[in-house]
């Protein structure tokens, strides 16, 4: 451990701050990283955590502040010139070319910061050697699995001799033995005087290799401490603060088990166990909600649940005759064709004809009267109706994805993160529609990895980690104690 706060080699961050529109990513945060030691930034989905690495590898251009390496400016904003001056980003998800050969991918990211090394096979060879690594360099990368793969990403950071190495989210897809493998890797890097960065939400493994850790929360960095002075409850506690109370009625009186859900086990897209031995029922009326940090099964459970995923053992009953509706949380990529208009959004989820138009053919003049009762009722502002829904705020594109899943009242609503990216004014009008759902009589499964959402909303709090559910609402619950 250092024993002054500052090293003339370290890479120190000074009052960074980032806004993205009405969100404050990043709020004043400084932070030192020192060479030696594997440094963990930690925090809730949201936290900063991206943002800030975005902002250290160059891919994001920060309002204010500095970032200096052995005292010298970082060019901000510029991820090759970082690059030069030996900072690299070991991304969760791989940045590789799945046709490409793997020295082919080497080869590509040495010429990305202008690098033409005849001896790369060589180089990469010695390097694999020293760390007793199995690469096969001449095959294609998408014939590999994703531990080899994992070692590609992390051998051509290597390759560059950099002094900083950030890892984010390593361990994501990895099984126990080569996350072990991982976590040496960062120890012997440690070893040889590299800064090591960390980001990771799994507190058992940061707590076996970190020597100090930062934890952010809503853009502010809230505590920083080095490892002799920290638990896992300690930094549970740190990355969630002080849940809030459950403001939804627990004594509503439900109805028939609409969802019930037993012994489910769910694999990942590659063959790996997502959700495993989960078992749950939401009845009508009732709102159960789901969260835990993204990542930990919640996306396998919901595809699981609608039919999108096949399930490898277990059982997802409900009534074939059950109407069933699903509001996911990327609305742009599974929510609304951008391209098209309004109105044609909105008559996707058209249940009968009757609405719009008589059998098979639509009707013009029902369904601009039907578009336009929908437009009031759920308050979306648009210049009119003909309008590319892209042309919409965020807020409004979120609202009608609502208004298309509930205007008749569905059996069964499933809703992920509804309101992620939404301002207080949109968050509140698509709370609002939730909860009245729910009212009518709907059964309402809501994952989101909003605390203050899920306790808002939820007559019942469970928390998905590592694809195993559990209840509870302290900070252990939510980002799994020390295995989380």
């Amino acid at each position: 451990m250092p024993s002054s706060p500052i090293q003339p080699a370290a890479l120190e961050v000074s009052d960074v701050s980032k806004r993205f529109g009405n969100l404050q990513a990043l709020r004043g945060v400084s932070a030192t990283f020192f060479p030696g030691e594997v440094h963990a930034v930690l925090g809730e989905n949201g936290a900063g955590k991206s943002t800030l690495m975005g902002v250290l590898g160059g891919f994001v251009n920060p309002d204010s502040g500095t970032v200096t390496l052995a005292g010298d400016p970082l060019p901000l904003g510029n991820p090759q010139s970082i690059r030069k001056r030996g900072v690299e980003m070991i991304h969760q998800h791989f940045m590789l070319v799945p046709a490409f050969s793997a020295l082919e991918n080497l080869r590509l990211s040495q010429l990305s910061i202008g690098s033409a090394d005849s001896g790369l096979r060589e180089r990469a060879q010695v390097t694999l050697a020293k760390f007793g690594w199995e690469i096969p360099l001449d095959i294609p990368v998408e014939q590999m699995s994703v531990g080899v793969q994992q070692r590609l990403e992390i051998l051509k950071a290597l390759l560059t001799d950099a002094q900083v190495m950030i890892f984010d989210e390593p361990t994501a897809v990895l099984d126990p033995k080569e996350v072990e493998a991982l976590l040496e890797l960062l120890r012997n890097l440690k070893a040889q005087g590299k800064i090591v960065i960390l980001i990771a939400h799994k507190l058992q493994e940061v707590l076996a290799v970190g020597d100090r850790f930062t934890v952010l929360r809503k853009g502010e960095v809230v505590a920083s401490a080095e490892r002799a002075d920290v638990d896992a409850e300690k930094l549970a506690n740190w990355m969630v603060g002080d849940l809030p109370a459950n403001q939804a009625k627990g004594d509503a009186n439900f109805g028939e088990v609409a969802l019930d859900i037993q012994n489910l086990f769910v694999k990942g897209d590659r063959g790996e166990e997502r959700v495993s031995g989960v078992t749950f029922q939401v009845r009508a009326g009732e709102i159960l909600g789901i969260g835990g940090v993204d990542g930990n099964g919640q996306t396998e459970l919901i595809e699981a649940i609608l039919g999108l995923r096949s399930v490898e053992s277990g059982a997802v009953k409900q009534s074939e005759e059950m109407r069933v509706a699903y509001v996911p949380q990327d609305r742009h990529r599974d929510g609304l064709i951008l391209d098209f208009s309004v109105i044609d959004n909105l008559v996707l989820g058209a249940v009968s004809g009757d609405e719009v138009g008589s059998g098979p053919f639509l009707s013009s003049k029902k369904t601009k009267a039907w578009t336009k009762s929908l437009i009031e009722r759920f308050g979306i502002k648009a210049e009119n109706p003909g309008v590319p829904v892209k042309a919409l705020s965020g807020g409004n594109q979120q609202k009608a994805i609502i208004a298309r899943n509930l205007y008749r009242r569905p059996d069964l609503l499933v809703v992920a993160n509804p309101t992620r990216g939404l301002d207080v004014r949109a968050t509140v009008a698509v709370h609002k529609e939730i909860l009245t759902a729910a009212a009518e009589g709907t059964a309402v499964l809501l994952v989101s990895t909003d605390l203050d959402e899920l306790f808002a909303l939820s007559h019942k709090v469970m928390f998905l980690n590592q694809g195993l559910l559990r209840e509870g609402e302290g900070a252990s619950a939510v980002v799994g104690g020390a295995s989380a």
